[in-house]
Formats: C-alpha cells, sequence, structure tokens
C-alpha cells in the first residue's frame, strides 16, 4: 500500500457538502483537513464543533503558510475568485464543480496554475468511483465493440420540493445544466473522449418556481436559465450521444447513461454516485450485470479526487479531475447554454485528454 505524507488543507465553504469532505479526511491518509472558514463564521463555527476541524477566517486560509491545498465548497459564483487567491498566494486548489461560470472565467486561471506549477482539480470525482471505472473497464475492454453512440438523461422535478432556498439553482451558473450537467459530461468525457461540437435546443418551462419548503414555503422566485435542454454531443471518437437535461420532468423510464456499440449496450450507473450497477447485453444475447472490477463503489467515496490529486503531485504525475477535463467540460456547458433558447449548434475548441483509469482493485488508498 503507497500513502504519501499527506496534504494539510484549508476548507473554504461550510455548507452542505462540507460534510462529505470533512469525513473524507478520515477516509483517506492523503489528507488532513486542519481549518474550516465561511463567509459566514457562524457555519465555520458549526463545522469545529462537528468535525474538531479548527475554524477561521477566510483571509487565514490563504494566508497559513502550512496550507498546501485550498478546497473551496463555495457557491458557483464564488468559484474563479477563490481559484485565483488560492493560486496568487502559492497554494494548488481543488474546487467543486463548476470551474467557473465561463470559459473567459476560467482561461486565465488555468495560465497563472500553469506559470506557478500548481494544480487545480475539480469535481466531480464520482468518475473514480466503482461504478463507472467498472464501465470504463467494459469500453476499454472492447465489450461493446466500436462506439457508435449513446444517451444520457438528467431528468428531474427540481430542488425546490425539499431546499429550503433553491433561487441560486436557478441563477446563472447553476440550472440543470451547470448543476448536474457537469457529472454526466465529465463520465462521458471519461468514457468516450473529449466533444467536438454540439448540437442544442431548450426553453425556460415556467419564469418562476415555488418554494416548496422552508419558511418561504409558498412564495415564488425568477428563473434566468434553461430548464428543459435537448442536446446532440459529437465527439472526436465518432460517437454521438443525445443528451437530455431538465427541473421540469418529475418521472420518466430512461436509462441514466446508456452506450451503444457495433458488439453490444452498455448501461452506466449514475454518474451523480460512486457506487451502481453496470449491466451489458451482447449482441444477441441477455442482459447481464457487470461485477465491479474496481474499488470505491459501495459508499459516498467524495474526495476520492483529491486525494488523488495529493498522490499525482507527490508523484510529478497529472491527476485525474484535472482543470482541463472541467474547462471541456466548461466549454462545452457554455456553448449548450448559448445556443439552446432559439437553438442552434457550436464547434468546441478545447480538447482533453482522458483520465486515466484507477487499477482494478478494491480501495487500498494506493492512487497510482
Amino acid at each position: 500500500m503507497r500513502v504519501s505524507i499527506p496534504a494539510r488543507i484549508g476548507l473554504i465553504g461550510c455548507g452542505n457538502i462540507s460534510p462529505a469532505y470533512l469525513r473524507a479526511s478520515n477516509r483517506f491518509p492523503q489528507l488532513e483537513i486542519v481549518t474550516c472558514a465561511d463567509v459566514v463564521p457562524e457555519a465555520a463555527k458549526k463545522r469545529e464543533k462537528e468535525y474538531g476541524v479548527r475554524a477561521v477566517s477566510v483571509d487565514e486560509v490563504f494566508t497559513d503558510p502550512s496550507v498546501e491545498i485550498v478546497l473551496s465548497l463555495t457557491p458557483p459564483q464564488n468559484h474563479a475568485p477563490m481559484i485565483r487567491r488560492a493560486l496568487e498566494a502559492g497554494k494548488h486548489v481543488y474546487t467543486e464543480k463548476p470551474l467557473a461560470l465561463s470559459t473567459g472565467e476560467a482561461e486565465p486561471l488555468l495560465a497563472v496554475a500553469r506559470e506557478r506549477s500548481l494544480r487545480i482539480g475539480c469535481a466531480p470525482d464520482t468518475v473514480l468511483g466503482g461504478g463507472i471505472q467498472t464501465a470504463r473497464k467494459a469500453v476499454d475492454d472492447g465489450l461493446i465493440g466500436r462506439q457508435i453512440g449513446g444517451t444520457a438523461f438528467m431528468f428531474y422535478g427540481g430542488p425546490e420540493s425539499w431546499h429550503p432556498n433553491p433561487a441560486f439553482f436557478y441563477q446563472r451558473g447553476a440550472g440543470p445544466l451547470f448543476d448536474m450537467g457537469p457529472y454526466y459530461l465529465t463520465t462521458l468525457v471519461s468514457l468516450l473522449g473529449p466533444i467536438r461540437r454540439i448540437f442544442a435546443s431548450g426553453q425556460i418551462t415556467h419564469q418562476e418556481r415555488v418554494f416548496g419548503a422552508g419558511p418561504r414555503k409558498g412564495e415564488t422566485f425568477p428563473v434566468e436559465v434553461p430548464t428543459y435542454i435537448a442536446a446532440l454531443l459529437l465527439f472526436e471518437s465518432g460517437s454521438t450521444v443525445h443528451l437530455g437535461i431538465s427541473f421540469d420532468v418529475p418521472l420518466h423510464t430512461h436509462s441514466h447513461i446508456e452506450l451503444y456499440g457495433t458488439e453490444g449496450t452498455l448501461v452506466v450507473p449514475d454518474p451523480n454516485r460512486f457506487s451502481g450497477n453496470v449491466r451489458l447485453a451482447r449482441a444477441g444475447g441477455p442482459w447481464s450485470d457487470v461485477a465491479h472490477s474496481h474499488g470505491f463503489g459501495d459508499r459516498d467515496w467524495r474526495g476520492l479526487g483529491l486525494a488523488e490529486m495529493v498522490e499525482a503531485i507527490r508523484a510529478g504525475v497529472p491527476h485525474r479531475a484535472s482543470a482541463d477535463m472541467a474547462y471541456h467540460v466548461l466549454e462545452v456547458m457554455e456553448a449548450i447554454a448559448g445556443v439552446a433558447i432559439g437553438g442552434g449548434e457550436k464547434a468546441i475548441q478545447s480538447r482533453c485528454e482522458r483520465p486515466r483509469a484507477l487499477k482494478p482493485v478494491e480501495p487500498t488508498y494506493d492512487l497510482s
């Protein structure tokens, strides 16, 4: 088992997702979250009480010379500024998705990271879980033959039914595309490679939505972004994938992702999860379950991408949840959003490498 010297990490953003990462600090020997901060100090104090991580100000995370990596779990509107501050402070940074609100925001950050030999990592890391890695191995082993195409559907009735403050889900930088799209697109790029062109159409189905929970239940809030999108993704590999993504469809019967090849069909599990059942039907044969070939598929392993980035930094090799892939996914989402209202097409300029597959073993914390 290979375990590197752990990285000291300062966490910024103590909202709903932070407990998953704070638990990861105990699961992955590569990680040591030493401080937490939030623009609302009470939120950081709450996490300090729950997890024993010292609460500090946001500025202290950046000025602490012992912090090697800044973990940014802030709302999307703050991702780019937080990344820039971390890089300017001489620290690596790992951020929740998306990388930024636009490629115009993100491109200078990648340049600064290259100039300073610093790393930017970006969620989602669910593509490193046992479910998606098992599907990746099936594709790489040629079990479906030459790739032809596929489908990907994220249909959901919207978060306002349960979230007490859902308005930000319907603002620029969110919506179903930017909120859930990174899971689906990152998985597709990991399985099939980069996307070269998109066609898309969409609409804002309801100009206002209704708070369904919390103290403002029954009130309305405005919608700024498309909530129903249909797109065609043309991959450099030759595959064409139909993508449907919406906060307007509470019920449907589609699989999350299906891949079609000359020799069979592969059902890929929920890309928002590390686990999930992989199913395969070879041409003319019955459906069968594909046993997980990889670890990290039995529970929520959030933080896996950050731990792998630490290993990659120590080994001097590229990390898998990379800024280049996050930038490519961001450009695809930006292109889809740009043409969705009214419909249209757009070429994708960026390219990225498919991340290396993990070793087909149980979790040993050797993430080389």
